[in-house]
């Protein structure tokens, strides 16, 4: 196909680019790589000076400085806020004498969700690879050691696979909407024991509660108040420091209200829980949650039982409650395989994180078999 004279560069920064040529790249269906959600990382400071992430887009242009296509890229400075975990390769070749960082990461920032990584419009798809290729120079010229596209689009895997990119495999707990009609439906398929615990904890979690699902403008300042409480106080349990700003919610709220579900419950008229979830076109993403009140089965209802409702109402097909979560097998989320892909600049280092590769899959591969012999469902 041909494209006339295009050009390639690193931009300053997502907000800088067009948000409507920035969409065109998408389609629309992942609201993680949507304008909206990237440049409101930005423009909080949640990415940027001081955080470990420098937004550094790769794009192509047309002769008219158009977008054809993009990586959404960032140099990272440290390996955190990404959920594939690479800290043991920075250590190797930190002992090995070299520089682990910084290096490039084609991602949604703070955000375990699959989705597309090479975005290009749609009469443009022949030149992934000529993105690839930039991605690779920009490590080359500017002593980066990798580059790390992590929640790759299974579409994609080819593309990065047949620019010679190493392929790293993991497990996710998602669930999986089978045409059902009603939550009821959904439990009518889990063992009877199963069926009856899940009752049990819905039951007990939602007793003297008022549980509101809010979305678009019934999102209010208020309810960004308490969340930001909620996720002030689960960040700091988990990792120490949250990763987003407070002015992160306020701008997702302004830009993408219609793309979040807002699960939160109430004491009368108090909100002490809540739970943020972001709405693609055929899949409900868990996000983040927090309580001030530890109250047993609270954080299955909300981010696991309401996804599911909300899922089941909406037509989508599936729940993506996030990174890790064994318990989540027992509430009728099942493992899936996750990818990402990496570049490693240096021959020797490139070799030995192959090797490990090839031996972590084989593990990921047992597990996952181990894990899917355990689901809820009724056998049969």
């Amino acid at each position: 196909m041909g494209h006339g004279d295009i050009s390639i560069r690193v931009a300053q920064g997502i907000s800088a680019l067009d948000p409507a040529q920035w969409d065109s790249l998408i389609g629309g269906a992942n609201p993680f790589m949507r304008h909206a959600f990237l440049s409101a990382m930005e423009d909080s400071g949640s990415v940027g000076e001081g955080t470990g992430w420098q937004s550094l887009p790769i794009v192509l242009e047309d002769a008219g400085g158009n977008l054809l296509g993009a990586l959404p890229s960032y140099a990272k400075f440290h390996s955190q806020g990404e959920y594939v975990f690479d800290h043991g390769w920075a250590d190797a070749w930190h002992r090995a004498g070299g520089n682990y960082y910084p290096k490039l990461q084609i991602a949604a920032p703070f955000t375990p969700a699959t989705g597309p990584r090479i975005l290009l419009r749609k009469d443009a798809t022949d030149l992934a690879p000529v993105l690839l290729r930039a991605a690779e120079k920009l490590c080359d010229d500017n002593a980066l050691s990798s580059a790390h596209a992590t929640f790759v689009d299974p579409a994609q895997h080819a593309l990065f696979a047949d620019a010679g990119w190493l392929r790293r495999e993991d497990i996710q707990f998602h669930w999986i909407n089978r045409d059902y009609a009603t939550f009821e439906d959904f439990l009518a398929s889990l063992s009877s024991r199963k069926r009856k615990a899940i009752r049990k904890e819905r039951e007990g979690a939602q007793a003297g509660l008022t549980i509101r699902c809010l979305t678009g403008a019934d999102i209010g300042p208020e309810h960004w108040d308490a969340f930001w409480i909620f996720y002030q106080d689960t960040g700091a349990r988990k990792w120490g420091t949250p990763y987003l700003t407070r002015s992160a919610f306020d701008l997702l709220g302004e830009r993408m209200a219609e793309d979040i579900l807002l699960v939160m419950a109430f004491d009368g008229d108090r909100p002490i829980a809540g739970a943020l979830n972001f709405i693609g076109a055929d899949a409900l993403y868990g996000r983040y949650w927090g309580c001030t009140v530890d109250r047993p089965f609270l954080h299955f209802e909300l981010c696991y039982y309401q996804a599911i409702d909300a899922a089941i109402a909406r037509g989508l097909k599936r729940v993506e409650a996030g990174a890790q979560g064994t318990h989540k097998l027992a509430r009728g989320y099942e493992p899936v395989p996750t990818t990402s892909m990496h570049y490693i600049a240096d021959p020797g280092f490139r070799e030995a994180v192959a090797d490990f590769l090839e031996r972590e899959r084989r593990g990921v591969a047992a597990d996952r078999n181990y894990l899917s012999e355990r689901t809820p469902f009724r056998k049969g």
